[in-house]
Order: C-alpha cells, then sequence, then structure tokens
C-alpha cells in the first residue's frame, strides 16, 4: 500500500492545531460559504487536533476576519497558479478518424493539359 508514514501523518496533524475558522449563527443544514449573510453573527472555532471546539464569538463577518487574520488586518490574498499548457503531441503516420484529409493539387483549367 501507498499509506504514509505514522509520524508524518502526526506532523501534519499537529500543524493545525490552533487553528482558527469563523461559522454564521444561522438556521440552515450546517456550515455555508463566508460571503452568506456578512451580517450575521459567527462563532470562532479552534481545531484542537481532534475536534472544533469554541473559541470566540464575533458579531459579523467583519469582525470575525479580523479576528482570523490579525497580522495582515485583511485575509491572505492567493496568486492564482498559473496552469501549464499540455504538452503538444506530435501527430503520427496515417490518416487517422477526425484528421483533415490531405490537400489535393488544384485540377489543371481547361484547355490546359
Amino acid at each position: 500500500m501507498d499509506d504514509e508514514p505514522l509520524s508524518e501523518w502526526a506532523e501534519r496533524r499537529d500543524a493545525k492545531i490552533g487553528q482558527l475558522r469563523a461559522l454564521p449563527l444561522v438556521p440552515g443544514d450546517g456550515p455555508q460559504g463566508s460571503h452568506v449573510n456578512p451580517d450575521a453573527p459567527r462563532v470562532i472555532q479552534r481545531w484542537n487536533g481532534h475536534a472544533w471546539e469554541p473559541h470566540g464569538f464575533a458579531v459579523n463577518l467583519a469582525e470575525a476576519k479580523r479576528i482570523l487574520y490579525p497580522q495582515a488586518g485583511e485575509p491572505p490574498v492567493s496568486e492564482p497558479e498559473p496552469v501549464p499548457a499540455p504538452a503538444q503531441k506530435p501527430l503520427g503516420a496515417g490518416t487517422g478518424r477526425h484528421r483533415k484529409p490531405p490537400a489535393k493539387p488544384p485540377a489543371p483549367g481547361p484547355g490546359k493539359r
């Protein structure tokens, strides 16, 4: 199997301990996107390594962002990574099913032979 060693998994898990998230306190089927109901109160949760536990409370999305991102005053904006273009495969020999047929030389005009 291609399982990672337990020590590597534990390091990844421990690196996330203390991470915060903000969830809107609105009725519904669970957490929604942060842009939905920006004026709704938010509960701030902290990851303890096993489960999300209550950590704080924010009046709205703007205050929640100030709590989640105190160093910048606003959420970090990540630049999208450029997607590499697929490598061009050279055409192999043969006509192929969807290939354009080879161009025929122009037919001689009338009177020319």
